[in-house]
């Protein structure tokens, strides 16, 4: 298992392998003319980011997982920095050999080396395998995540 940061050529498989889960299924968009010019936008904004990076781990030569690893400047634990993990995908046919375990693990240890004071993630709770696999390598429930979604064509305030 190896592990880089993506490239602008992975993001096909990349988006693939987020849209291959039952909830993101109806929010991502895959297939037919090829990956929305959105995505190809967005991963050009992570990329100029230094505190931010899409990294893929590869298998044999080929893309097992992705994550994205942004790190967190804040004020609170004395002005520490925090690492977030996002958007953790295991291919369907990898799953079940502990590669996702690899991964979360290679960001945990880089959110160390950075200095990085705790390490923090969301999984949705109607993801209850995500829950029991993240609280098995050591993560605990300790916050309520809240979500605000923003839809364009809103156009009154909330209330």
């Amino acid at each position: 298992m190896t592990f880089r940061v993506a490239t602008r050529d992975d993001l096909p498989e990349i988006v693939r392998l987020l849209a291959n889960d039952p909830i993101a299924a109806n929010r991502e968009q895959v297939g037919g003319a090829g990956v929305p010019e959105a995505y190809f936008t967005a991963f050009a904004a992570i990329e100029r980011d230094p505190n931010n990076s899409v990294i893929v781990a590869e298998l044999d030569g080929e893309i097992a997982g992705c994550l994205q690893l942004t790190y967190i400047p804040g004020l609170t634990y004395t002005g520490g920095e925090r690492a977030q993990v996002e958007g953790v995908r295991v291919a369907a046919e990898q799953r079940g050999r502990g590669i996702g375990q690899l991964m979360v693990g290679w960001a945990i240890e880089q959110a160390r080396t950075r200095g990085c004071r705790l390490v923090q993630l969301t999984t949705d709770r109607q993801r209850p395998e995500s829950i029991r696999f993240y609280q098995k390598i050591g993560f605990r429930p300790s916050h309520m995540g809240m979500k605000y979604h923003l839809d364009a064509s809103e156009t009154s305030e909330p209330g």
